[in-house]
């Protein structure tokens, strides 16, 4: 297995996609991942295809759109018969690692019923070995603080967003208050330093999943990242003028912003501060990374590892009203994605941009092809290595597709507001470089002239002038889904002389 690749595969939560120094950000300063796009390729239309964490994941590792795999919401178990990126991976000699968590939620039918796994969403996913598994729960950290000497919250989730005492920003301190955590023993350094150890240990080639919470709330950093960004020098809020202003777009939205968890804050001063804070934390990871790329390279590793840096979604951060990631604009689903290809054969791409539409389905497929794994039938979307090596994809889609199910077992009061059963609370979404068309089971429609309309303030839907549009477009998306349904068996035909099998294409 010498010469075997490793692959680092990193995913940062909730980062927006535009949020790269490498993309001309106004704000935020990434320096270690603008110098992995320089050495790699940077994905400027990358695309989650569900939202929230457990959703989008589930897609991410298993290649499968959400009308596929099923997983809608956080908590909602994941079928066991999927496979994924790990089963495939050790299937072909490898030992998947993790260092963070998946959010996978276990399918019960295959544990105990007295099974830890079915009393949290946030269980690892089946094929993947923890090493150091931290969520909602970061056990591992918590304790190692205790062991040296450091005050822990008794409710242990809190320990995220602990902070130094002292009056916040909004009521007039100069910067954000700090984590009471040091940077070198907050979770990111604590998770960070134990992959870095386990790749120090390692005598095969490895495949590490290293899932960093931040910039995830909650949004308290350390110093300096505290007081990185000024929160009144940041860029201003993509909204319309009041909240009843903006929910008068779709009753859906107007459902959105009448949750308080999902509302901005009225209060100016504390949503700059938020703001300002999720970029401290951005500019930590990237610190942190950094640490982990010069490791690589120290040791020699860095040529023979493919490094994969993406998200899991976006984060609204105000714009619109909302906080959180969820429903239709582009803030909730557009992410960062930065590969970096060792071989010689990607010599020739180093430093370039692929302008192309992608999605978190491609990277299960792009994993398996580096390490030369069959790519397995149920993965919607392709190996991205093409592009790596400066070839053009053949039948590569022209448009970015994703689905929101705001379904919640546990509370119905979006299906008392808006007249929807439980199963009728979803949307679907295509968007190309033109338009966005969002689809509602059973809502009115939405679309955006994406070139007249870039921030998404006016529905064209009922324009007399937009019907062609909306009739092409909504012919599109039936037609993605149709092509994209479940397909796992479906190239297989059983005749008097057994079963003939036949690939075919996504695409």
């Amino acid at each position: 297995m010498a010469d075997r690749l490793n692959i680092l595969f990193i995913t940062a939560d909730q980062w927006r996609g535009e949020c790269l120094s490498a993309l001309g950000h106004p704000t935020v300063r990434t320096p270690n991942l603008d110098a992995l796009a320089e050495d790699g390729v940077l994905f400027t239309r990358h695309y989650a295809n569900a939202v929230p964490c457990g959703p989008s994941r589930a897609s991410l590792h298993t290649g499968m759109y959400l009308q596929n795999h099923r997983s809608g919401t956080n908590g909602t178990p994941l079928d066991a018969r999927h496979t994924n990126w790990a089963k495939e991976a050790g299937r072909h000699g490898y030992d998947p690692v993790l260092f963070g968590y998946t959010d996978t939620s276990q399918d019960p039918r295959e544990e105990d019923p007295e099974s830890p796994w079915l009393r949290t969403y946030e269980g690892p996913l089946p094929g993947i070995r923890p090493v150091c598994m931290m969520g909602t729960w970061p056990t591992p950290w918590t304790d190692w603080l205790k062991e040296n000497g450091h005050e822990v919250p008794d409710d242990i989730r809190f320990a995220y967003g602990h902070r130094a005492p002292g009056p916040e920003y909004e009521d007039g301190a100069p910067a954000p208050r700090p984590l009471v955590y040091a940077k070198e023993i907050d979770d990111t350094s604590y998770l960070t330093n134990r992959l870095i150890d386990y790749i120090a240990d390692s005598t095969t080639p490895f495949i590490a999943h290293l899932s960093i919470l931040r910039p995830h709330p909650p949004f308290v950093a350390p110093e300096p990242f505290n007081a990185m960004y000024d929160p009144e020098t940041l860029p201003a809020l993509k909204r319309k003028a009041s909240l009843a202003e903006e929910g008068a777009q779709h009753p859906w939205l107007e459902h959105q912003l009448g949750r308080r968890l999902y509302r901005a804050p009225a209060n100016d001063k504390k949503l700059r501060r938020l703001k300002a804070v999720y970029y401290g934390l951005m500019s930590e990871v990237d610190e942190a990374l950094g640490r982990v790329f010069a490791f690589l390279k120290e040791t020699g590793r860095w040529d023979n590892t493919l490094v994969i840096f993406t998200s899991d979604h976006g984060e609204q951060m105000g714009d619109h009203w909302l906080l959180g990631k969820g429903g239709y604009f582009d803030e909730s689903y557009r992410i960062p994605l930065i590969v970096r290809d060792p071989r010689k054969a990607a010599d020739g791409t180093r430093g370039t941009r692929v302008t192309r539409f992608t999605e978190n389905v491609d990277i299960m497929p792009t994993m398996l092809d580096f390490i030369g794994a069959e790519i397995p039938v149920q993965c919607d979307g392709k190996s991205l290595r093409p592009f790596l090596e400066g070839r053009e994809p053949a039948a590569w889609r022209r448009e970015a597709h994703w689905e929101f199910d705001f379904r919640d077992p546990a509370d119905d009061s979006a299906e008392k507001r808006l007249g929807l059963t439980m199963h009728q609370c979803t949307m679907n979404v295509i968007r190309d470089e033109k338009f966005k068309y969002v689809h509602f089971t059973k809502l009115p429609p939405l679309l955006f002239d994406l070139e007249k309309d870039p921030d998404e303030f006016v529905n064209r839907a009922t324009d007399p002038d937009y019907l062609p549009v909306m009739l092409d477009y909504a012919q599109r998306l039936l037609s993605w889904r149709m092509n994209h349904d479940e397909q796992t068996l479906t190239h297989i035909a059983i005749t008097d002389d057994g079963p003939v099998v036949r690939p075919a294409p996504r695409y």
